[in-house]
């Protein structure tokens, strides 16, 4: 890696990285989708912002990284260990709140300005994923495997959980490229009805 490469990322964004390297944690986002985060969080600079499934802090950082002045961030981890060293990695910041437990925990916080869907909710609870989300709250979800069909397919057959989310009647959704195997989708919920 370069050094310009490295200079363009947030201190806490390498800290994590390299906290996610020393517990062997491999499911950390992207560079690529962490960009992405720190996007939509930069969107909403007094907005609620949601993570589900913290996981070694790497998501949240890049999130925490866009966040603007009136915003906070709150991120939910259900296993301890993980949950316990990314509330190391935000100790002293006020804005950035880590909790253990299930996803669900997330919903005392709710309605969500943003919400990276990492981990609980995704799959199990779609709907209640959107139903979290404001009017015009944006929804990131990524590790999806890019499709040139429709519907969108994935092991010879259709996603159907990734269709769930590009067709849901109350989200504005597309799926973007993040590398050249990777995809993630972004949608935004709608505040009027189709």
């Amino acid at each position: 890696m370069t050094d310009d490469a490295e200079r363009s990322v947030p201190e806490r964004v390498l800290a994590a990285e390299r906290g996610a390297a020393r517990l062997g944690f491999g499911k950390s986002c992207t560079r690529e989708v962490g960009r992405l985060l720190a996007v939509a969080s930069a969107a909403k600079p007094g907005g609620t912002v949601a993570e589900s499934g913290t996981g070694a802090g790497v998501g949240t950082a890049w999130l925490r990284s866009g966040l603007g002045p009136g915003g906070r961030l709150v991120t939910v981890e259900r296993d301890a260990q993980l949950a316990r060293r990314a509330a190391e990695l935000f100790e002293g910041d006020e804005r950035v709140r880590v909790l253990h437990g299930d996803w669900r925990l997330l919903e005392e916080h709710a309605p969500f300005d943003v919400f990276f869907c990492d981990g609980g909710g995704k799959r199990d609870d779609p709907d209640r994923v959107v139903e979290l989300l404001a009017p015009g709250g944006l929804l990131l979800m990524d590790d999806f495997t890019p499709s040139p069909h429709w519907p969108p397919r994935y092991g010879g057959e259709v996603d159907r959980l990734r269709l769930h989310y590009l067709t849901h009647p109350a989200l504005e959704a597309s799926e973007v490229l993040t590398t050249p195997g990777s995809s993630a989708v972004l949608a935004v919920r709608r505040a009027w009805r189709a």
